[in-house]
């Protein structure tokens, strides 16, 4: 099972690294929501994850220690969700208020803070 949730973690690293490299905000969103997903994922996949032991075992199983799964990456996940989320939202406020102030999503024609290359004064030392 492990080895399915590792190519399919690296097939979301790979979406997402494909997205984020886009010149349109929408699809660096999608990106990054796609990028928490696969390194949630990979947390995940990294605390063993075995269907025959519960993670938290009571006081009265006797399990051995060895095949358990461990806890931890999934209480490191539940935090990462919310982490996630919030810089998700934030982002999606940010990309909205660039969107109505310049009225395009493309990152290329948001340069209006960069000087054209025409009003440049030559570089005659």
């Amino acid at each position: 099972m492990e080895p399915v949730f590792a190519v399919l973690t690296g097939i979301f690293l790979a979406v997402a690294v494909y997205l984020l490299l886009s010149k349109f905000i929408i699809r660096m969103l999608l990106g990054v929501a796609i990028l928490g997903n696969a390194v949630n994922l990979l947390i995940f996949t990294s605390g063993r994850i075995l269907r025959e032991v519960p993670p938290v075992i009571g006081a009265g199983l006797d399990v051995p220690a060895g095949p358990t799964a461990n806890p931890l990456p999934q209480a490191l996940i539940l935090t990462a969700i919310v982490i996630s989320f919030s810089f998700f939202a934030f982002l999606l406020v940010l990309s909205w208020r660039a969107y109505s102030g310049l009225g395009t999503d493309n990152t290329d024609a948001m340069r209006v803070a960069e000087p054209d290359d025409a009003r440049l004064p030559p570089l005659g030392y």
